[in-house]
């Protein structure tokens, strides 16, 4: 199966953004992708944590929702959606969600960001508490692929990446590839984005499939970027370093069979 990870550079305005993920879907189904992964954030990065309250859409309908199912079905593609602002429970917050749409358009799946990061180094600093509810249910979605192989998919966030037990989860299940949809800092980003996207691949033996920002925002806030697919076994299949693209592989189901049968670690867990 091939997939895309699309990166993006998202400013405040979420026309703007949606022109730019539109052209960049089109890229990725041209390329003869069948899933095609947007970034955190796709939608908006504001100049303000506050901006995100603006936009925000009840789970079901909405503007961003609506752009997503029409490009999904327009395209023939598998699209998730990372993220986007959906109504939350708590007054003055809201919930940064993926949404996953089928090639019919219809939303399979949904997965509210869990952990929220807190980041300040005396010269930057970050609170998703402050605007953000946290979820707490992981998500998997089943993706049957031209192939005939039935992929098993985990969802998780940006920060989720730092918390191995939501993916070593995942692996009890048996899910076959991880979607980590994410605007990592340029700080953080720079110390530890690909080893630990690496490291979450090697001990669950899974793809990972990263959509990243990657730039320098109209906010002045600069992502890392680097937007990466990568095989069970650690190897980066494809990746960009900065700026808008779409970063594209092949994901074969039998390197994932050969990976397990040969070296069969996720057996002989014993905590």
């Amino acid at each position: 199966m091939k997939v895309a990870a699309i990166q993006m550079v998202s400013t405040g305005t979420v026309s703007d953004n949606l022109r730019q993920a539109q052209g960049l879907l089109e890229q990725a189904a041209a390329a003869g992708a069948e899933l095609a992964v947007l970034p955190e954030y796709f939608c908006l990065i504001g100049q303000h944590d506050a901006d995100k309250l603006a936009i925000q859409e009840p789970f079901g309908d909405g503007p961003i929702q609506r752009f997503l199912a029409d490009a999904a079905r327009r395209l023939g593609l598998w699209i998730v959606g990372g993220t986007l602002p959906l109504t939350a429970t708590e007054p003055g917050r809201v919930f940064n969600s993926v949404l996953a749409y089928n090639p019919q358009g219809e939303c399979v799946a949904r997965y509210d960001k869990i952990h929220l990061f807190r980041f300040d180094n005396g010269r930057e600093a970050y609170d998703e508490s402050r605007v953000l509810q946290r979820g707490n249910l992981p998500t998997r979605l089943t993706l049957p692929s031209r192939d005939g192989h039935t992929w098993l998919v985990g969802l998780s966030v940006c920060y989720d990446l730092r918390f191995p037990e939501l993916y070593r989860g995942y692996a009890q299940d048996g899910v076959d590839l991880i979607l980590v949809p994410s605007a990592f800092t340029h700080t953080t980003g720079q110390a530890h984005w690909e080893v630990l996207l690496r490291a979450r691949a090697i001990e669950n033996l899974a793809f990972v499939a990263a959509a990243a920002q990657g730039g320098t925002h109209p906010n002045g806030r600069r992502t890392w970027g680097q937007s990466l697919l990568i095989d069970p076994w650690g190897h980066v299949l494809a990746q960009q370093a900065q700026e808008p693209g779409v970063v594209c592989a092949e994901l074969d189901a039998a390197r994932l069979a050969q990976c397990r049968a040969q070296l069969p670690a996720l057996q002989h867990r014993v905590l």
